[in-house]
């Protein structure tokens, strides 16, 4: 068995989250090691805020 990472990055939260969910579905529980998540936010010139999910699933192959 090897380690493996799979990185996720959406601008919505439940793009995020629907993603994460496919990808899950794909694996077996028991593989899954771990789930890091992010959330980073900036500004442009006309003050909108920009968002960015992003989050990290550790596991076996």
């Amino acid at each position: 068995m090897s380690l493996k990472v799979k990185v996720f990055d959406e601008e919505h939260e439940e793009d995020l989250e629907h993603e994460i969910n496919r990808f899950l579905d794909k694996i077996d529980e028991t593989d899954l090691i771990e789930i890091k998540y992010q959330v980073g936010v900036s500004c442009n010139q006309d003050d909108d805020q920009i968002f960015c999910f992003s989050a990290m699933i550790i596991y076996r192959t």
